[in-house]
Order: structure tokens, then sequence, then C-alpha cells
């Protein structure tokens, strides 16, 4: 019989972490346990405001669900999976952790880190970004100079963003990532991309909202830039709205409902001619490390939640200017501390 446990934490950030949709100083997160014998596994689901979900909300889906997810016999996540998402349905983010959860303990049952088990040659990995959040101008480069990276993305919210953009450009020969998160209109990304380029911005994310798909179908006919979906990429229904529109997508464990379903959207975005992004939503190294397992099947990474707390709640992973290195254990290859400072990620 399986064993669930859960844990909330209020993670700090280093510096307020603001973009178009707000700041916050901590970032709200819900680690699961599922334990079976003495083995253990982990997963983790963010909580974000803008989409509505809380980490209480998640307590209480998974009191009313208890005891029938302890019954569950764990011979397969997908069957797994495909058990919670008609047990709680539309429930992605608390679907992600317990997921998540299964996959780490289900590799450990068969004595093999994750990505073995998944059929993942650990060869080519691409790198993952770190990300400037909107601040002052003075204090974007501050953290530039703080952190240097090989690929930074950066947060916008206005076209002025312009000016801040070519100042940190002044200040690293380093790619940049655009993340707009919808708050750009049609005429200035169409207006900007020229410049953009010559900024060697890399990739634009996401600038117009979710639901312009013609007017980003036309961006991508001019685009001399990459452009990845984000919040136009949520589930599995909609990577194919997406193949018209964008360059890529972004996938994030949480919003798709965990490991299972993001399998299947790169699938598909494989398909569909589709460059493929896992992406963070600011987790602990627990959330991380399933992000990371993924690595070789990705075009690009931004796998940063670690970097950007000043706490963590597990050990497992390595940063070496941009390269993630996993521990060579079984499972997510991470072990679970509860909250500490961090003193090196």
């Amino acid at each position: 019989m399986l064993q669930l446990k859960y844990y909330p934490f209020e993670l700090a950030f280093e510096y307020p972490f603001t973009i178009s949709k707000g700041t916050k100083t901590h970032q709200p997160t819900l680690i699961t346990s599922l334990g079976l014998g003495n083995l253990t596994g982990y997963g983790e689901a963010p909580a974000i405001n803008y989409y509505n979900i809380t980490v209480p909300q998640m307590i209480e889906s998974l009191e009313s669900k208890k005891g029938m997810i302890e019954r569950y016999a764990l011979i397969d996540p997908h069957r797994f999976w495909h058990f919670l998402h008609h047990l709680i349905p539309g429930q992605y983010f608390l679907t992600a952790a317990l997921d998540i959860a299964a996959w780490d303990l289900f590799a450990q049952m068969r004595r093999m880190p994750l990505y073995q088990l998944l059929g993942i040659k650990w060869e080519t990995t691409p790198l993952t970004d770190y990300t400037i959040g909107i601040d002052t101008p003075e204090k974007m480069v501050a953290k530039v100079k703080a952190h240097p990276w090989p690929v930074y993305k950066i947060k916008v919210n206005s076209k002025d963003d312009i000016d801040t953009l070519r100042l940190l450009r002044e200040q690293t020969t380093a790619p940049f990532r655009i993340d707009a998160n919808e708050s750009w209109t049609f005429d200035d990304t169409k207006a900007l991309l020229p410049e953009l380029q010559q900024l060697n911005v890399t990739i634009v994310e996401q600038p117009l909202p979710k639901d312009a798909y013609e007017e980003m179908a036309e961006l991508k006919a001019i685009s001399p830039i990459p452009l990845f979906a984000d919040e136009s990429c949520c589930t599995e229904t909609d990577v194919k709205k997406c193949a018209g529109s964008f360059h890529g997508i972004n996938i994030k464990l949480t919003k798709c409902g965990g490991i299972t379903p993001a399998l299947r959207m790169i699938k598909e975005a494989r398909s569909l001619g589709l460059k493929v992004m896992v992406g963070s939503m600011n987790e602990s190294t627990i959330g991380s490390a399933a992000i990371a397992n993924l690595l070789p099947l990705l075009d690009e990474a931004d796998a940063d939640g670690p970097l950007l707390l000043k706490e963590d709640v597990a050990e497992g992973l390595q940063y070496e200017h941009g390269k993630i290195q996993l521990s060579g254990k079984n499972g997510l290859g991470v072990r679970f501390t509860g909250i500490r400072a961090k003193v090196n990620v």
C-alpha cells in the first residue's frame, strides 16, 4: 500500500521576482511523496496565483482523495496518471506533483535513474538559462553582473524595455531569450523583431495574449527569431493549436500534469515540426530534477528554479555555467532535506 505525504513550503527568492503578471518574494510550493517499503518518491507543484492555484487548495484535494490514492497498486506510472486524471479532473498542478513522485518511486523500484527508465540516453543536453526578472535597469544590470551565465531569459512587459535590453547587451555577449508573458501587442512585437535580432535575442516567448493564434501566425511568417508558446500551450490539447502560430512550445510539467503528458507533448510537437523547451515555474530541486531527466529530449531548457531561490528543500542537482548534472542516483536522483538555506546549488 502506498504511503502519501505532503509538505507545504514558502521558499524565498534571492531577489523579488517580477514578471508582467506581478511580483513575489516567496514561491509557495507543495512537495508530495509516495512511499512503498523503504523507498520514497518525491514530486512538486508550485502554486501560481494567475492560474488560481494555491497550496491549501491542493492539500484539500489530497486529503479528500488520500485513501483512494494510497490503495492504488503502482505497476505502471502511465496508468497511475490516467487514474489521477479521472480522480482529480482538471487539477493539473496536483496531478503533476503526484505523477512526478510516482515516476521517482517507480524508477527507484526498478533500480535505475529516471531517464534510463524512460529509455533516454544521457548524451547531448541543452544549457539552462538564468532568468532576469523585471526590475529597474540598474538592478537588472547588477543581476547580470552577479550571475555570469551562458544564456539569459529576460522578462519584459513593455515595448520600452528595449532600452533595458540595449543596456544589458553592453554587459554580456550571452544570448538573450525574451519572455513577455502575453504583455506585448502585435504592432510592438513586429516593430521590435529586427532590433531584437541585432541584440542577439534567440527566442521570443509568448509576446501576445494566449488566444491570439492568428496574429501569432502572422508574426511567425515574418519573424527572424523563433517564437515559443508558453501560456498558449498549457496541456496536450494545445500542442496542435500552436503548430501554425509558433516555432516551438515551452512545456511546463506543472501546467500539463506531469512527466507522463509531457512525454506525449514532446512526441506530438516533434511530429508537427515544433521545437521543444521544458520550462520552470520556480520549482525547487525536486521539480527541477524532473525537468533535468528529460534534457536530452529537448532543444532548449529553462530549469533555473534552484538558481533563483534563496532556499531549497532537496539536493541532487549540480549547475555548472548552464550545464545541469544529475547525481546518478536512482529515480529523480534527489534527496529531500526540508527547507534549508542554499549554500551552493
